[in-house]
Protein backbone atom coordinates (compact mmCIF):
# COMPACT_ATOMS: atom_id res chain seq x y z
CA UNK A 1 0.00 0.00 0.00
CA UNK A 2 1.31 3.43 -0.93
CA UNK A 3 2.27 5.87 1.80
CA UNK A 4 0.39 9.15 2.15
CA UNK A 5 2.64 12.21 2.22
CA UNK A 6 0.90 15.45 3.19
CA UNK A 7 2.61 18.82 2.78
CA UNK A 8 1.30 22.05 4.30
CA UNK A 9 2.83 25.42 4.98
CA UNK A 10 2.69 25.03 8.74
CA UNK A 11 2.72 22.01 11.01
CA UNK A 12 1.63 22.21 14.62
CA UNK A 13 1.90 19.04 16.65
CA UNK A 14 -1.47 17.97 18.13
CA UNK A 15 -2.45 19.84 21.30
CA UNK A 16 -5.56 20.58 23.28
CA UNK A 17 -5.08 24.22 24.16
CA UNK A 18 -6.85 25.75 21.17
CA UNK A 19 -9.26 25.02 18.38
CA UNK A 20 -7.30 24.08 15.21
CA UNK A 21 -8.25 25.35 11.79
CA UNK A 22 -9.92 23.38 9.03
CA UNK A 23 -6.72 22.49 7.22
CA UNK A 24 -5.06 21.05 10.32
CA UNK A 25 -8.20 19.13 11.33
CA UNK A 26 -8.64 17.67 7.85
CA UNK A 27 -5.04 16.63 7.35
CA UNK A 28 -4.74 15.19 10.84
CA UNK A 29 -7.88 13.08 10.39
CA UNK A 30 -6.58 11.61 7.15
CA UNK A 31 -3.14 10.98 8.59
CA UNK A 32 -4.47 9.32 11.73
CA UNK A 33 -6.44 6.86 9.65
CA UNK A 34 -3.80 6.13 7.04
CA UNK A 35 -0.48 6.97 8.70
CA UNK A 36 2.36 8.48 6.71
CA UNK A 37 4.53 11.59 6.51
CA UNK A 38 3.43 15.17 7.21
CA UNK A 39 5.96 17.73 6.01
CA UNK A 40 6.05 21.52 6.46
CA UNK A 41 7.35 24.61 8.19
CA UNK A 42 7.86 24.31 11.95
CA UNK A 43 6.68 27.86 12.61
CA UNK A 44 10.18 28.76 13.86
CA UNK A 45 12.64 31.26 12.40
CA UNK A 46 16.33 30.47 12.31
CA UNK A 47 19.25 32.45 10.93
CA UNK A 48 20.91 29.18 9.92
CA UNK A 49 18.26 26.48 9.37
CA UNK A 50 19.33 22.85 9.57
CA UNK A 51 19.84 21.29 6.12
CA UNK A 52 17.63 18.33 6.99
CA UNK A 53 14.11 18.29 8.46
CA UNK A 54 13.56 17.39 12.07
CA UNK A 55 11.37 14.26 12.26
CA UNK A 56 9.12 13.39 15.21
CA UNK A 57 6.87 10.31 15.17
CA UNK A 58 3.51 10.21 16.95
CA UNK A 59 0.65 7.76 16.42
CA UNK A 60 1.83 6.38 13.03
CA UNK A 61 2.53 9.90 11.73
CA UNK A 62 6.03 11.14 10.95
CA UNK A 63 6.06 14.93 11.38
CA UNK A 64 8.96 16.39 9.36
CA UNK A 65 9.54 20.09 9.96
CA UNK A 66 11.93 22.71 8.63
CA UNK A 67 12.70 26.24 9.80
CA UNK A 68 12.66 29.43 7.73
CA UNK A 69 14.93 32.44 7.84
CA UNK A 70 13.54 35.86 8.68
CA UNK A 71 13.96 36.95 5.06
CA UNK A 72 12.15 33.87 3.77
CA UNK A 73 9.32 34.48 6.22
CA UNK A 74 9.01 38.16 5.32
CA UNK A 75 8.95 37.63 1.55
CA UNK A 76 7.15 34.29 1.27
CA UNK A 77 4.71 34.27 4.18
CA UNK A 78 4.06 37.87 5.26
CA UNK A 79 4.52 39.21 1.76
CA UNK A 80 3.33 37.07 -1.11
CA UNK A 81 1.09 34.62 0.76
CA UNK A 82 -0.67 37.01 3.14
CA UNK A 83 -0.47 40.39 1.42
CA UNK A 84 -0.77 39.27 -2.21
CA UNK A 85 -2.53 35.91 -2.61
CA UNK A 86 -4.80 35.92 0.44
CA UNK A 87 -6.68 39.17 -0.32
CA UNK A 88 -6.70 38.51 -4.07
CA UNK A 89 -8.14 35.01 -3.75
CA UNK A 90 -10.80 36.39 -1.38
CA UNK A 91 -11.76 39.12 -3.89
CA UNK A 92 -10.60 41.83 -1.46
CA UNK A 93 -8.70 43.72 -4.11
CA UNK A 94 -8.41 46.92 -2.07
CA UNK A 95 -6.05 45.05 0.28
CA UNK A 96 -4.04 43.42 -2.51
CA UNK A 97 -0.36 44.39 -2.80
CA UNK A 98 2.34 42.98 -5.06
CA UNK A 99 6.13 43.10 -4.88
CA UNK A 100 8.60 41.33 -7.18
CA UNK A 101 10.81 40.39 -4.24
CA UNK A 102 7.83 38.75 -2.50
CA UNK A 103 7.14 36.67 -5.59
CA UNK A 104 10.78 35.65 -5.83
CA UNK A 105 10.68 34.67 -2.15
CA UNK A 106 7.54 32.61 -2.77
CA UNK A 107 9.25 30.65 -5.54
CA UNK A 108 12.44 30.24 -3.50
CA UNK A 109 10.67 28.83 -0.44
CA UNK A 110 8.72 26.37 -2.56
CA UNK A 111 12.06 25.25 -4.00
CA UNK A 112 13.39 25.07 -0.42
CA UNK A 113 10.47 22.81 0.52
CA UNK A 114 10.97 20.57 -2.51
CA UNK A 115 14.71 20.09 -2.00
CA UNK A 116 14.18 18.99 1.62
CA UNK A 117 11.19 16.80 0.90
CA UNK A 118 12.68 14.76 -1.96
CA UNK A 119 15.17 12.77 0.19
CA UNK A 120 12.28 11.62 2.39
CA UNK A 121 10.15 10.23 -0.46
CA UNK A 122 9.57 6.62 -1.41
CA UNK A 123 8.82 5.37 -4.94
CA UNK A 124 5.18 4.48 -4.21
CA UNK A 125 4.26 7.59 -2.19
CA UNK A 126 1.16 9.66 -2.95
CA UNK A 127 1.67 13.35 -2.29
CA UNK A 128 -1.15 15.59 -1.09
CA UNK A 129 -0.21 19.29 -1.09
CA UNK A 130 -2.36 21.80 0.78
CA UNK A 131 -3.33 25.35 -0.03
CA UNK A 132 -2.17 28.51 -1.72
CA UNK A 133 1.21 28.71 0.01
CA UNK A 134 2.50 25.77 -2.03
CA UNK A 135 1.00 26.16 -5.51
CA UNK A 136 4.46 25.96 -7.22
CA UNK A 137 5.54 22.89 -5.23
CA UNK A 138 4.56 20.24 -7.80
CA UNK A 139 6.50 22.06 -10.51
CA UNK A 140 9.57 22.20 -8.26
CA UNK A 141 9.25 18.53 -7.33
CA UNK A 142 8.90 17.51 -10.98
CA UNK A 143 12.07 19.45 -11.83
CA UNK A 144 13.88 17.33 -9.21
CA UNK A 145 12.72 14.08 -10.78
CA UNK A 146 9.63 13.28 -8.69
CA UNK A 147 7.22 11.14 -10.72
CA UNK A 148 4.80 10.08 -7.97
CA UNK A 149 1.19 11.22 -8.11
CA UNK A 150 0.75 14.70 -6.66
CA UNK A 151 -2.54 16.35 -5.73
CA UNK A 152 -3.30 19.85 -4.46
CA UNK A 153 -6.31 20.90 -2.42
CA UNK A 154 -7.05 24.62 -2.26
CA UNK A 155 -8.77 25.47 1.02
CA UNK A 156 -9.56 29.07 0.04
CA UNK A 157 -11.59 30.38 -2.92
CA UNK A 158 -10.12 30.47 -6.41
CA UNK A 159 -10.79 33.84 -8.05
CA UNK A 160 -12.23 34.38 -11.48
CA UNK A 161 -9.69 35.12 -14.21
CA UNK A 162 -10.64 38.81 -14.38
CA UNK A 163 -9.67 39.18 -10.71
CA UNK A 164 -6.63 36.94 -11.06
CA UNK A 165 -5.26 39.17 -13.84
CA UNK A 166 -4.44 41.77 -11.17
CA UNK A 167 -1.52 39.50 -10.23
CA UNK A 168 1.38 40.28 -12.60
CA UNK A 169 2.63 36.64 -12.68
CA UNK A 170 -0.88 35.15 -12.86
CA UNK A 171 0.01 33.10 -15.94
CA UNK A 172 2.90 31.50 -14.05
CA UNK A 173 0.56 30.64 -11.18
CA UNK A 174 -1.87 28.91 -13.56
CA UNK A 175 0.97 27.01 -15.25
CA UNK A 176 2.19 25.82 -11.84
CA UNK A 177 -1.18 24.18 -11.24
CA UNK A 178 -0.93 22.11 -14.42
CA UNK A 179 1.93 20.09 -12.89
CA UNK A 180 -0.48 18.42 -10.45
CA UNK A 181 -2.26 15.17 -11.23
CA UNK A 182 -5.33 16.46 -9.38
CA UNK A 183 -6.37 19.94 -8.24
CA UNK A 184 -9.25 20.00 -5.77
CA UNK A 185 -11.49 22.92 -4.83
CA UNK A 186 -14.08 23.61 -2.14
CA UNK A 187 -16.90 24.36 -4.60
CA UNK A 188 -17.87 23.81 -8.21
CA UNK A 189 -17.78 27.61 -8.67
CA UNK A 190 -14.09 27.66 -7.68
CA UNK A 191 -13.41 24.80 -10.08
CA UNK A 192 -15.10 26.71 -12.91
CA UNK A 193 -13.00 29.79 -12.11
CA UNK A 194 -9.85 27.70 -12.45
CA UNK A 195 -10.90 26.38 -15.83
CA UNK A 196 -11.64 29.93 -16.96
CA UNK A 197 -8.07 30.75 -15.95
CA UNK A 198 -6.75 27.77 -17.91
CA UNK A 199 -8.61 28.94 -20.97
CA UNK A 200 -7.15 32.42 -20.63
CA UNK A 201 -3.57 31.20 -20.35
CA UNK A 202 -3.79 28.32 -22.84
CA UNK A 203 -6.17 29.51 -25.59
CA UNK A 204 -5.02 26.66 -27.86
CA UNK A 205 -5.72 24.02 -25.23
CA UNK A 206 -4.38 23.51 -21.73
CA UNK A 207 -2.23 20.57 -20.58
CA UNK A 208 -4.42 17.82 -19.09
CA UNK A 209 -5.04 18.33 -15.36
CA UNK A 210 -7.76 16.54 -13.45
CA UNK A 211 -9.94 18.72 -11.24
CA UNK A 212 -12.85 18.25 -8.86
CA UNK A 213 -14.81 19.91 -6.09
CA UNK A 214 -14.37 18.30 -2.67
CA UNK A 215 -16.13 20.39 0.00
CA UNK A 216 -14.45 19.79 3.33
CA UNK A 217 -16.69 18.51 6.12
CA UNK A 218 -16.53 17.91 9.85
CA UNK A 219 -16.61 14.95 12.21
CA UNK A 220 -20.33 15.28 12.90
CA UNK A 221 -20.61 12.73 15.69
CA UNK A 222 -17.43 14.05 17.27
CA UNK A 223 -18.83 17.59 17.43
CA UNK A 224 -22.15 16.34 18.80
CA UNK A 225 -20.35 14.44 21.57
CA UNK A 226 -18.05 17.37 22.37
CA UNK A 227 -20.92 19.85 22.54
CA UNK A 228 -23.02 17.64 24.79
CA UNK A 229 -20.14 16.90 27.11
CA UNK A 230 -19.05 20.52 27.31
CA UNK A 231 -22.40 21.58 28.76
CA UNK A 232 -21.32 19.94 32.02
CA UNK A 233 -17.98 21.75 32.20
CA UNK A 234 -17.26 24.76 34.36
CA UNK A 235 -16.38 27.24 31.54
CA UNK A 236 -19.68 26.61 29.76
CA UNK A 237 -21.72 26.62 32.97
CA UNK A 238 -20.14 29.94 33.97
CA UNK A 239 -20.87 31.42 30.56
CA UNK A 240 -24.53 30.33 30.75
CA UNK A 241 -24.85 31.66 34.29
CA UNK A 242 -23.47 35.00 33.11
CA UNK A 243 -26.28 35.33 30.58
CA UNK A 244 -28.78 35.72 33.45
CA UNK A 245 -31.51 34.19 31.33
CA UNK A 246 -30.76 36.28 28.25
CA UNK A 247 -30.60 34.74 24.77
CA UNK A 248 -27.17 34.23 23.24
CA UNK A 249 -25.96 35.01 19.74
CA UNK A 250 -22.44 33.77 18.99
CA UNK A 251 -19.73 34.28 16.40
CA UNK A 252 -16.45 32.31 16.36
CA UNK A 253 -13.91 33.50 13.83
CA UNK A 254 -10.21 33.87 13.33
CA UNK A 255 -9.30 37.57 13.62
CA UNK A 256 -9.10 38.24 9.89
CA UNK A 257 -10.46 41.01 7.68
CA UNK A 258 -12.03 38.44 5.33
CA UNK A 259 -14.42 37.32 8.09
CA UNK A 260 -16.56 40.47 7.86
CA UNK A 261 -16.37 41.24 11.58
CA UNK A 262 -16.36 45.02 11.28
CA UNK A 263 -19.40 44.84 9.02
CA UNK A 264 -21.08 42.39 11.42
CA UNK A 265 -20.54 44.64 14.43
CA UNK A 266 -21.99 47.57 12.51
CA UNK A 267 -25.02 45.49 11.52
CA UNK A 268 -25.54 44.52 15.16
CA UNK A 269 -25.53 48.17 16.19
CA UNK A 270 -28.16 48.88 13.53
CA UNK A 271 -30.20 45.94 14.80
CA UNK A 272 -30.20 47.38 18.32
CA UNK A 273 -31.20 50.79 16.94
CA UNK A 274 -34.23 49.38 15.13
CA UNK A 275 -35.36 46.72 17.61
CA UNK A 276 -35.51 48.46 20.95
CA UNK A 277 -37.59 45.62 22.43
CA UNK A 278 -34.58 43.28 22.07
CA UNK A 279 -32.31 45.48 24.16
CA UNK A 280 -31.42 43.94 27.48
CA UNK A 281 -32.77 40.55 26.40
CA UNK A 282 -29.83 39.12 24.46
CA UNK A 283 -26.05 39.10 24.35
CA UNK A 284 -23.82 38.83 21.31
CA UNK A 285 -20.60 36.94 22.13
CA UNK A 286 -17.86 37.26 19.52
CA UNK A 287 -14.78 35.09 19.95
CA UNK A 288 -11.96 36.11 17.61
CA UNK A 289 -8.51 34.68 18.46
CA UNK A 290 -5.53 36.70 17.29
CA UNK A 291 -4.31 35.89 13.79
CA UNK A 292 -1.14 36.99 12.00
CA UNK A 293 -0.61 39.78 14.52
CA UNK A 294 2.72 40.75 12.95
CA UNK A 295 0.97 41.88 9.76
CA UNK A 296 -0.29 45.47 9.85
CA UNK A 297 -3.67 44.73 8.24
CA UNK A 298 -4.53 42.42 11.11
CA UNK A 299 -3.40 44.90 13.73
CA UNK A 300 -5.66 47.46 12.09
CA UNK A 301 -8.74 45.25 12.14
CA UNK A 302 -8.18 44.42 15.81
CA UNK A 303 -8.17 48.13 16.61
CA UNK A 304 -11.29 48.70 14.49
CA UNK A 305 -13.18 45.95 16.31
CA UNK A 306 -12.17 47.26 19.72
CA UNK A 307 -13.45 50.70 18.72
CA UNK A 308 -16.71 49.26 17.35
CA UNK A 309 -17.23 47.28 20.56
CA UNK A 310 -16.73 50.42 22.60
CA UNK A 311 -19.21 52.38 20.48
CA UNK A 312 -21.91 49.72 20.73
CA UNK A 313 -21.52 49.12 24.45
CA UNK A 314 -21.10 52.81 25.20
CA UNK A 315 -24.34 53.61 23.43
CA UNK A 316 -26.57 50.72 24.49
CA UNK A 317 -25.16 49.10 27.65
CA UNK A 318 -26.96 49.44 30.95
CA UNK A 319 -25.90 48.87 34.53
CA UNK A 320 -26.81 45.18 34.27
CA UNK A 321 -26.35 44.53 30.54
CA UNK A 322 -23.45 44.53 28.10
CA UNK A 323 -24.83 43.90 24.60
CA UNK A 324 -21.53 42.90 22.94
CA UNK A 325 -18.83 40.72 24.46
CA UNK A 326 -15.71 40.59 22.29
CA UNK A 327 -12.94 38.15 23.28
CA UNK A 328 -9.47 37.93 21.68
CA UNK A 329 -8.54 34.55 23.12
CA UNK A 330 -8.33 30.89 22.27
CA UNK A 331 -10.56 28.25 23.81
CA UNK A 332 -10.31 24.45 23.61
CA UNK A 333 -12.41 23.08 20.78
CA UNK A 334 -14.78 21.28 23.12
CA UNK A 335 -15.46 24.47 25.06
CA UNK A 336 -16.31 26.32 21.85
CA UNK A 337 -18.73 23.57 20.89
CA UNK A 338 -20.41 23.97 24.28
CA UNK A 339 -20.72 27.73 23.78
CA UNK A 340 -22.32 27.07 20.40
CA UNK A 341 -24.79 24.56 21.83
CA UNK A 342 -25.87 27.15 24.39
CA UNK A 343 -26.50 29.78 21.70
CA UNK A 344 -29.84 30.52 20.07
CA UNK A 345 -28.23 32.14 17.02
CA UNK A 346 -24.95 31.44 15.23
CA UNK A 347 -23.47 34.23 13.09
CA UNK A 348 -21.12 33.33 10.22
CA UNK A 349 -20.84 36.23 7.78
CA UNK A 350 -17.45 36.25 6.01
CA UNK A 351 -16.94 38.59 3.07
CA UNK A 352 -15.64 35.55 1.21
CA UNK A 353 -14.68 32.08 2.45
CA UNK A 354 -13.59 28.85 0.81
CA UNK A 355 -15.86 26.81 3.09
CA UNK A 356 -16.13 27.87 6.76
CA UNK A 357 -16.31 24.93 9.11
CA UNK A 358 -17.60 27.03 12.01
CA UNK A 359 -20.98 27.15 10.26
CA UNK A 360 -21.04 23.36 10.04
CA UNK A 361 -19.89 22.97 13.64
CA UNK A 362 -22.64 25.28 14.87
CA UNK A 363 -25.28 23.11 13.21
CA UNK A 364 -23.84 19.87 14.59
CA UNK A 365 -23.45 21.34 18.08
CA UNK A 366 -27.14 22.21 18.45
CA UNK A 367 -29.71 20.40 20.56
CA UNK A 368 -32.09 18.83 17.98
CA UNK A 369 -35.02 19.34 20.36
CA UNK A 370 -34.43 23.09 20.49
CA UNK A 371 -31.86 24.05 17.86
CA UNK A 372 -30.52 27.52 17.28
CA UNK A 373 -30.78 29.34 13.95
CA UNK A 374 -27.73 29.90 11.73
CA UNK A 375 -27.08 33.18 9.89
CA UNK A 376 -24.71 32.43 7.01
CA UNK A 377 -22.99 34.51 4.34
CA UNK A 378 -23.93 33.67 0.76
CA UNK A 379 -20.23 34.17 -0.07
CA UNK A 380 -19.06 31.24 2.10
CA UNK A 381 -18.67 27.85 0.46
CA UNK A 382 -20.79 26.33 3.24
CA UNK A 383 -23.84 28.19 1.89
CA UNK A 384 -23.96 25.70 -1.01
CA UNK A 385 -24.70 22.91 1.47
CA UNK A 386 -26.46 24.60 4.39
CA UNK A 387 -29.57 25.86 2.63
CA UNK A 388 -31.49 25.79 5.91
CA UNK A 389 -29.51 28.74 7.20
CA UNK A 390 -30.71 32.34 7.04
CA UNK A 391 -28.61 33.35 4.03
CA UNK A 392 -27.34 36.95 3.86
CA UNK A 393 -25.11 39.14 1.75
CA UNK A 394 -22.45 40.26 4.28
CA UNK A 395 -22.09 43.62 2.52
CA UNK A 396 -25.81 44.36 3.03
CA UNK A 397 -25.67 45.63 6.61
CA UNK A 398 -29.39 46.35 6.71
CA UNK A 399 -30.07 42.81 5.52
CA UNK A 400 -27.75 41.31 8.15
CA UNK A 401 -29.45 43.40 10.85
CA UNK A 402 -32.83 42.09 9.71
CA UNK A 403 -31.45 38.52 9.72
CA UNK A 404 -30.72 38.88 13.46
CA UNK A 405 -34.40 39.55 14.04
CA UNK A 406 -35.48 36.76 11.65
CA UNK A 407 -33.30 34.25 13.49
CA UNK A 408 -34.39 35.36 16.97
CA UNK A 409 -38.08 35.28 16.02
CA UNK A 410 -37.96 31.93 14.20
CA UNK A 411 -40.55 29.44 15.58
CA UNK A 412 -39.38 26.16 17.08
CA UNK A 413 -40.94 24.00 14.35
CA UNK A 414 -39.14 25.95 11.63
CA UNK A 415 -35.83 25.78 13.48
CA UNK A 416 -36.21 22.03 13.87
CA UNK A 417 -37.03 21.57 10.19
CA UNK A 418 -34.06 23.65 9.06
CA UNK A 419 -31.72 21.91 11.50
CA UNK A 420 -32.78 18.43 10.38
CA UNK A 421 -32.09 19.29 6.74
CA UNK A 422 -28.71 20.85 7.45
CA UNK A 423 -27.58 17.99 9.72
CA UNK A 424 -28.47 15.51 6.97
CA UNK A 425 -26.31 17.51 4.55
CA UNK A 426 -23.40 17.40 7.01
CA UNK A 427 -23.69 13.64 7.45
CA UNK A 428 -23.82 13.14 3.70
CA UNK A 429 -20.51 14.91 3.25
CA UNK A 430 -18.52 14.62 6.45
CA UNK A 431 -14.79 14.92 7.06
CA UNK A 432 -14.03 11.30 6.17
CA UNK A 433 -15.94 11.62 2.90
CA UNK A 434 -13.82 14.66 2.03
CA UNK A 435 -10.41 13.03 2.28
CA UNK A 436 -11.62 9.65 1.06
CA UNK A 437 -13.10 11.17 -2.10
CA UNK A 438 -10.04 13.30 -2.78
CA UNK A 439 -7.56 10.45 -2.36
CA UNK A 440 -9.71 8.12 -4.46
CA UNK A 441 -9.71 10.71 -7.25
CA UNK A 442 -5.93 11.14 -6.93
CA UNK A 443 -5.51 7.38 -7.41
Amino acid sequence: MSRLVCVSNRITLPRKTAAPGGLAVGVLAAMREKGGLWFGWSGDLNADPAPQPEVVTRERIDYATIDLTQTQYDRYYRGFCNTTLWPLFHYLTDRFRYDHEWHAGYRDVNRWFAERLVPLLRPDDRLWIHDYHLIPLARELRSLGVTQRIGLFLHIPFPHIEVLRLLPPYEDLIRNLTHYDLVGFQTAADERSFHAGLGGVFPQGAPPVKTGSFPIGIDVDGVIAEAGGAMRTEPVKRMIAGLIGRRLMIGVDRLDYSKGLVERFTAYQRFLERHAARRGRLIYLQIAPLSRDDIQAYVTIREALEQATGRTNGRFADTDWTPLRYLNKNFPHGTLMGFMRAAQVGIVTPLRDGMNLVAKEFVAAQDPADPGALILSSLAGAARELEGAVIVNPYDLRGVAQAFETALAMPLAERQERHTAMLAALRGNDLKAWYTNFLAALG
